[in-house]
């Protein structure tokens, strides 16, 4: 009934949906078409959400936006450690399923036109990022990080912006082009889940710091005494 109504309000709204009722026949259409969003219910028949995001990130770096019930936690952090770019829990109106959907279209046409990539050296010094706009990822001395879409677009704005503190709302307009709400913990998962990968591959160069009150801020590493 959910999958009936989202399909219906959703081209109601002028988008143009393809509408699968399992997980295998949600991940077969996701690997063999191209889409710009993928909207996913965790609770799906025969194999569930994270499941499927777990495949698809492993070839796809297309946008997922995960639905779950309010309050499921452990399924939202979840579905950020496994890739996902935002959760919309239920149960939730038309108007922010629709706001959220074109936020990310926006954002995705607005990096295909205009966003210039993140400048490197051409030999880039042993305790430097590489980053790598076309896989939106960054790697170190040759070990990729396996960002999403994301997390990648969180750290590109702030290496660009360094010792600079980005407060919440900016970077909820900035990098997940939707307003603050105190509530949300998106942009703090991300921000969870890019130190947790950048300490996987070695990075120590640089690190993203909170500042309580205030927002986020890359700071470089304090030379050891």
């Amino acid at each position: 009934m959910l999958g009936a109504f989202v399909h219906d309000q959703l081209d109601r709204c002028g988008f143009q949906v393809t509408w699968c009722q399992n997980g295998a026949e949600g991940l077969e259409r996701a690997q063999r078409q191209p889409f710009d969003v993928v909207l996913m219910d965790i609770l799906l028949p025969g194999m569930n959400g994270l499941d499927i995001l777990t495949h698809l990130r492993r070839r796809h770096s297309m946008p997922i936006i995960l639905m779950s019930a309010l309050g499921a936690e452990a399924d939202r952090i979840s579905g950020f450690r496994n890739g996902a770019d935002d959760y919309l829990p239920k149960p939730f109106s038309v108007d922010e399923l629709r706001v959220r959907i074109e936020a990310i279209l926006r954002r995705v046409e607005l990096e295909r036109r205009f966003h210039a990539p993140v400048a490197t050296p051409a030999t880039p010094a042993q305790d430097e990022l590489t980053f790598n706009e076309g896989l939106s990822d960054v790697s170190f001395r040759g070990k990729s990080a396996q960002l999403t879409g994301s997390e990648y677009r969180l750290l590109e704005t702030l290496w660009r912006n360094p010792e600079d503190v980005l407060s919440k709302p900016f970077l909820y307009q900035h990098v997940l082009q939707r307003g603050y709400s105190q509530h949300d913990r998106s942009l703090d998962m991300h921000v969870s889940q890019i130190r947790r990968k950048l300490k996987l591959i070695g990075y120590e160069a640089h690190h993203l710091r909170t500042v309580w009150g205030r927002g986020y801020v890359l700071t470089a590493a304090e030379p050891d005494a």
